[in-house]
């Protein structure tokens, strides 16, 4: 069972992390690109050395990887926090306030403490593994919705989609088609703390990192979810890619995604 000082630290990087990025907003903040589609901010760095500093002073021995400075000095250690300082970075530039900081902490290889924060909403999600799940203090519980025609879906594309879109948008026309509706947030992290209260029935995504994932999906199967890669095998946030959801309608959203890339795959094999 991890530790209450895990939990504690957790919550308290992800909540400096969301005053940092609030204050920053009020004063203004350079942005820089690291690819086309794919922004940085001086709050991202801000917020990531913040996390640093904290984790080097109180558990020297542990092993960081966070999204701009890569996985840092490695120990060897069985901890690894995992830690996004400013997911939905877009969002963030360009005002929109759905942004949030997560971080997870991961020991022998698995998913033990997860915090995320959103401070537009001043809404802290957090979870430990075997001890449930929480928003502000009070016990998450997925939906308990069983179809797809009265589902709530969320999903995310990766920076660079305008260059391989085929897939992508293949599985949300399925989606899009089946479902209530769907809709894209710019946010994995809360995409997946939705899926954890309720709002959304199921996320789906892919071109993921582990920095994305890694809280949210623990406070997804706290909260009573499950969650998977997307083609069915267990969860691996290093893997890239997983769906989110409430439980009963996991199944149906694999076979969704399993039936498209069938067809996909006869319909290129009569084109050669």
């Amino acid at each position: 069972m991890p530790e209450p000082a895990f939990l504690h630290t957790a919550i308290d990087i992800v909540t400096r992390a969301g005053e940092i990025q609030l204050a920053r907003q009020a004063s203004g903040f350079r942005v820089s690109k690291k690819g086309t589609t794919d922004l940085v901010t001086e709050v991202d760095l801000e917020c990531e050395r913040m996390c640093r500093d904290i984790l080097a002073e109180r558990f020297p021995a542990h092993d960081v990887l966070a999204e701009e400075g890569g996985a840092g000095e490695r120990h060897g250690s069985r901890w690894r926090w995992v830690f996004d300082p400013l997911d939905g970075t877009t969002n963030y530039a360009h005002g929109l306030p759905i942004f949030c900081a997560s971080l997870g902490l991961e020991i022998d290889g698995r998913t033990a403490v997860g915090a995320v924060y959103d401070p537009s909403r001043r809404e802290l999600f957090a979870a430990e593994r075997g001890r449930g799940a929480t928003l502000n203090g009070v016990r998450l519980r997925v939906s308990d919705t069983a179809t797809l025609i009265d589902s709530l879906l969320v999903t995310g594309f990766p920076y660079g989609v305008q260059r391989g879109a085929g897939d992508l948008i293949g599985i949300f026309g399925s989606f899009l088609s089946q479902a209530r509706a769907v809709r894209r947030l710019g946010s994995a992290a809360l995409d997946l703390c939705y899926v954890a209260t309720g709002r959304f029935e199921a996320f789906w995504e892919q071109h993921l990192k582990p920095w994305d994932v890694c809280a949210g999906a623990l406070i997804v199967e706290e909260a009573g979810g499950r969650v998977t890669g997307m083609d069915g095998t267990p969860f691996d946030a290093a893997a890239g890619h997983l769906i989110a959801s409430n439980g009963p309608l996991h199944d149906e959203m694999l076979r969704v995604i399993r039936e498209l890339r069938a067809d996909q795959a006869r319909a290129l094999a009569e084109r050669r």
